[in-house]
Parts: structure tokens; C-alpha cells; sequence
């Protein structure tokens, strides 16, 4: 069973866990819908910096607008996440062009993003950030582990990208990141950081944030076990797809952020300006 089809696939368990909960909006227009996204996108921004994703002035969420969808829109460069509001997004072209707003763009997140977007038209949105404990794994040059219920979410859709090649600002750097990436939900670049895709912004966005945490906790487990000398427990293969069925799906990436929105929304209500 290749990635997508593991993505699309609803099990029983996920069924009943499921059932009755709120769904993902379905919208009037194309400017309710590019709406929707770009205030998803700043509450993202917001949601980052609140848990410390943020490196100074690099880092980049994206949302593919619905209308025209060779252009996203991005994070302008130099304005820190705490500060973003829907104002302040600019929209791109996957030339590099800003075609909407007066902000230029990060050469990173247009070498990235644009070919992340190219590569997969069913994606909506792609966060990357250098958050601490995602750089810190991504120096191992692995993948997760199995050790937790979390990290499922991740179990055989998740790749490495190991030929770091300096700051990505040229073209051919982000399409080997894309073609490293493939069909799976994210990525870990080695000397670099994370990068999630989702097929909407809420979806991207918990992707990053449990990932990050997941990385943490590996590496927490992994230094408490050199101390005692105890081994890692892995998760058996049946149980990480069991598990990958009700928290690696799409539904289960966008339903997770919902309280996470409510909340950056009920702190700091300022960036739907």
C-alpha cells in the first residue's frame, strides 16, 4: 500500500472516533475559501511563535490560494511570526514574483515552497521552520521511530532529505527537497529542520507543531536510555498502522489544530486585521 492510498484510507477505528465531530468548511466562493486560509495561515504564524518556532526572520508557512493556484501566500520577509496579520501576507508566483502586497519575500520560501506546491497540486499548505528540537534531530540523519502514539502519525510517511547544500535560495535545491519529500505528509532535511504539507493549512501547520514535539520526545527518550542502559520499546508494525490510521489522516491533521486555532484566536484576536 503506497503513501497516498494510506493517507486516503478511513479504518473502522477512525470511523467511530470519527463520527459526529465537526468537518472541514465547504465554502460559498473562492473569496470565503482564500479567506478562510489566509486567517488560518496568520493564526499559524502566531501559534509558531507562541511555542518558540521562531529563528529570528527565517521560517515560512505557505497556503496555496484557491483561485489562482500557481501562487501561495507567505509570510512577508523580515516581519516576525508574533507580529503576522492577514494584512501583512503577500501572495507569489512560482516565479518569485509578488503579485499581491508590498513586502518582498524570503528567497528560501519561494525556492521551497514553490517547488513543494508544483510537485504536489493537491497540497494546500507547507510549513517550515527551525524550530529547536526538529534541528536538533535533523543533525542524526534518520527518521522517527515508533516509540510513541504520537509519532504514528508519521509511521512510513515521513522522509529524510540528506544532501544539505547550504541555505536553500536556488531553484534546484527545492525541487530535491520536493522529490526527497515525494507523496508523504513531511520531511526531515538534514542540518536544516521539518517541513509538513497538508492538503489545507491546518492540516501543515499541527503537522509541524506534533512533530516537533515528537522529535523532542525521541530525543529525551533516547538520552534517558543511554543513561540507564535500558533499549527503546519500538511500537510493532500492526499497532503503528493502527495507530497511523486514526492519527496520521488528513481529517485527524485538521481536527487536531481546530482547539489550537480557537485558542491563538481567543489570546490574540488582532491577527484577523
Amino acid at each position: 500500500m503506497n503513501v497516498i492510498q494510506k493517507n486516503e484510507v478511513i479504518t473502522a477505528d477512525a470511523k467511530r472516533m470519527y463520527t459526529g465531530l465537526p468537518q472541514p468548511p465547504v465554502f460559498a466562493s473562492v473569496s470565503e475559501e482564500r479567506t478562510h486560509r489566509k486567517q488560518r495561515l496568520a493564526g499559524a504564524f502566531r501559534l509558531f511563535s507562541k511555542f518558540g518556532f521562531d529563528e529570528g526572520v527565517v521560517g515560512h508557512i505557505t497556503a496555496r490560494d484557491p483561485e489562482f493556484t500557481d501562487t501561495f501566500w507567505v509570510n512577508p520577509f523580515g516581519l516576525h511570526f508574533s507580529l503576522i496579520k492577514v494584512s501583512d501576507l503577500i501572495r507569489v508566483d512560482h516565479t518569485g514574483k509578488v503579485v499581491e502586497g508590498g513586502r518582498p519575500v524570503n528567497a528560501a520560501a519561494f525556492a521551497i515552497h514553490s517547488r513543494i506546491h508544483a510537485a504536489r497540486p493537491e497540497s494546500v499548505g507547507a510549513a517550515h521552520a527551525h524550530s529547536t528540537y526538529g534541528r536538533a534531530f535533523a543533525a542524526l540523519g534518520r527518521t522517527l521511530d515508533p516509540i510513541s502514539q504520537d509519532v504514528c502519525a508519521f509511521y512510513n510517511d515521513h522522509a529524510l532529505y540528506d544532501d544539505y547544500g547550504g541555505v536553500a535560495v536556488e531553484l534546484d535545491e527545492g525541487q530535491r527537497i520536493a522529490e526527497s519529500l515525494g507523496p508523504r505528509k513531511a520531511a526531515i532535511l538534514l542540518n536544516h529542520g521539518l517541513l509538513t504539507v497538508g492538503a489545507t493549512v491546518d492540516e501543515a501547520a499541527w503537522w509541524f507543531i506534533t512533530m516537533e514535539r515528537s522529535c523532542q520526545v525521541q530525543l529525551l527518550a533516547e538520552a534517558a536510555a543511554a543513561r540507564t542502559g535500558q533499549p527503546l520499546k519500538m511500537i510493532s508494525e500492526q499497532a503503528a498502522e493502527q495507530a497511523f490510521g486514526i492519527v496520521g489522516t488528513p481529517f485527524s491533521g485538521w481536527f487536531q489544530f481546530q482547539s489550537l486555532y480557537a485558542r491563538i484566536l481567543k489570546e490574540q484576536p488582532d491577527f484577523l486585521d
